[in-house]
């Protein structure tokens, strides 16, 4: 009597009439419909695929900053020209920050996102925000003489009530994406300052001098450090940074910031 052949082991394998391709898809068109993605400016809703911060119509509309800029605190300069009108005024004085660059405008589109970031716990959006620094960085070929990053650390009080330093996570990603090494223990705040908001720009300078130290001098001594914020305004903050690296021994600071408000 005849008898079936069978060779082990069987693997069984369930025919379905469609792929996992058409699953996944699927997967996602559902998610969609019950947790759409919102677009952080605009609000409406973006269409399947769209998993960005921004839909793409606001997206096109952020401004990037870009090599024409002052040449000091990096504020854009449409009509050209090596610096603005505040640093050609305080040339005499010049601050221990050599130089700040920023990849974008802190225009319309991307304050709201960034504003998610840093005061709603919407800690996902640092690789996106990330995203436009690295994307920016070619820009500014100064910025490979860094050694070193750091990001403006928060006082103890506020990282303990935010739970996490905005600064610190746009600069682990960024470190990642240019291969600078990144170091967040050796430059701290040591005075939990007031808001900078509502003071003008000498009033900004007096409230961040002071405000920090570098506790590992070894850390920062010949170097060329390059600080990481996510706004600059008035570069007082950086400012007060630069000061404490200074005096440390850092070779020479710079700055590289998310957004520039102009």
């Amino acid at each position: 009597m005849w008898k079936p052949k069978i060779t082990w082991p069987i693997t069984w394998r369930p025919i379905l009439p469609f792929s996992s391709k058409l699953v996944r898809k699927a997967g996602g068109l559902l998610l969609h419909v019950l947790l759409p993605n919102t677009c952080y400016a605009c609000r409406r809703d973006m269409a399947p695929g769209e998993s960005a911060a921004l839909c793409l119509e606001c997206e096109a509309a952020v401004r990037t900053v870009g090599p024409r800029c002052c040449a000091r605190c990096g504020k854009p300069l449409p009509d050209g020209g090596a610096h603005c009108r505040s640093c050609r005024r305080a040339r005499a004085q010049r601050g221990k920050c050599a130089l700040i660059r920023s990849a974008v405008v802190f225009g319309p589109q991307i304050r709201p996102v960034i504003h998610a970031f840093k005061y709603a716990d919407a800690r996902h959006l640092s690789a996106y925000l990330s995203g436009w620094m690295a994307r920016q960085w070619k820009e500014y070929p100064e910025l490979a003489q860094a050694q070193v990053m750091m990001p403006v650390p928060l006082h103890r009080k506020k990282l303990r009530a935010r739970g996490y330093n905005q600064s610190g996570l746009l600069a682990r990603s960024l470190a990642e994406a240019v291969c600078v090494a990144v170091d967040e223990t050796s430059l701290v705040r040591t005075r939990n300052t007031p808001s900078q908001t509502g003071f003008g720009r000498e009033g900004r300078l007096q409230n961040m001098s002071g405000a920090f130290a570098c506790v590992d001098p070894a850390a920062v001594k010949g170097k060329v450090v390059l600080l990481v914020d996510d706004v600059a305004t008035t570069g007082a903050t950086l400012e007060g940074c630069a000061q404490a690296l200074r005096a440390a021994g850092a070779k020479k600071v710079m700055a590289y910031t998310l957004a520039r408000e102009l």
